[in-house]
């Protein structure tokens, strides 16, 4: 049977052949393979499983008459689509396994900035309150030396005030005696002016205010020298009957203090003689009016 132009109008075209349509769909699958692993290690979670259809070319129908068209020829069975390769068994544990690493690790180093963080700040007031601690102690040791220093000038000063005034009082008693003392010497002189004037033994042209003279009797200066001749121990003899003075001072009971040599003899043994015999003496007799006088001036001689 011989086919006519209008069947073979209405057929597909004849396949040609040929390695394009291979090359291509080899590509494709590449591709496809490609995008498949790239989405599996982008997801781990999730297995995306996709599917396409491969067309070699598209059916090529000519337009149709004006008169009612023939039924459509039935449509080319669609390809079955080609399963994902699963992925290994190991590879989720892995993954697992991997993610829960990484999670221990990044917990282990959050841990670690934590502690250094914790370490820092403990640091940081452990040395706020050392440098608090320092000021604070060395505020209360300047605050107790300057006490102390406080405490130590009034001390000081409460002490120099306590020796002003007992210098003060030791000075006003010591003036308040001189000026009893003054009051009652003043007092005793003018009672002895008084009774002197009363017992007083003065001439009729005696013009003193004391009861008797003070100076010596005519007599007394011999009666100490015979007095004191006794004690005179000197065998020598000494040409011309020199003199020797003597300066004699006494207490009011007619006890000797002392003795000088005021005029030598010339005759050195006689004058030392005398002095040793003055010394020997100790006491000088009392004159008539029951004095001593303190200083008295006595010559002697070898020969009297």
């Amino acid at each position: 049977m011989q086919a006519t132009a209008d069947d073979l109008d209405l057929s597909p075209p004849a396949d040609r052949g040929g390695w394009v349509p291979w090359a291509l769909a080899l590509l494709a699958h590449g591709l496809l393979a490609l995008a498949l692993a790239w989405g599996l290690a982008w997801q781990r979670e999730t297995t995306v499983v996709a599917s396409a259809e491969l067309w070699s070319t598209l059916p090529q129908v000519a337009a149709p008459r004006a008169q009612e068209p023939p039924p459509p020829p039935p449509a080319p069975p669609e390809p079955a689509p080609r399963p994902a390769a699963p992925p290994p068994a190991a590879e989720p544990a892995r993954r697992d396994a991997d993610i829960a690493v990484q999670r221990q690790r990044d917990e282990q180093r959050r841990r670690e900035a934590e502690a250094r963080r914790l370490a820092e700040e403990r640091a940081v007031q452990e040395k706020a309150q050392r440098e608090k601690a320092e000021r604070e102690k060395a505020a209360r040791e300047r605050a107790e030396r300057e006490k102390a220093q406080r405490e130590q000038a009034a001390k000081a000063a409460r002490e120099q005030a306590a020796r002003d005034k007992a210098a003060q009082e030791k000075a006003a008693r010591e003036r308040a005696e001189r000026e009893r003392a003054q009051l009652e010497a003043e007092r005793q002189r003018n009672l002895e002016r008084i009774l002197g004037q009363a017992n007083a033994t003065g001439g009729p042209g005696a013009r003193g205010t004391a009861e008797r003279d003070a100076g010596p009797s005519a007599s007394y200066a011999g009666k100490l020298v015979a007095h004191i001749r006794p004690n005179i121990v000197f065998a020598d003899s000494v040409p011309g009957n020199p003199r020797a003075e003597v300066e004699v001072r006494t207490l009011p009971d007619g006890t000797i203090l002392s003795s000088r040599l005021l005029k030598s003899s010339g005759h050195r043994a006689w004058d030392d003689a005398v002095l040793r015999a003055i010394e020997r003496t100790a006491r000088l007799p009392r004159d008539e009016n029951g004095r001593v006088p303190p200083t008295l001036i006595l010559g002697f001689r070898p020969q009297e």
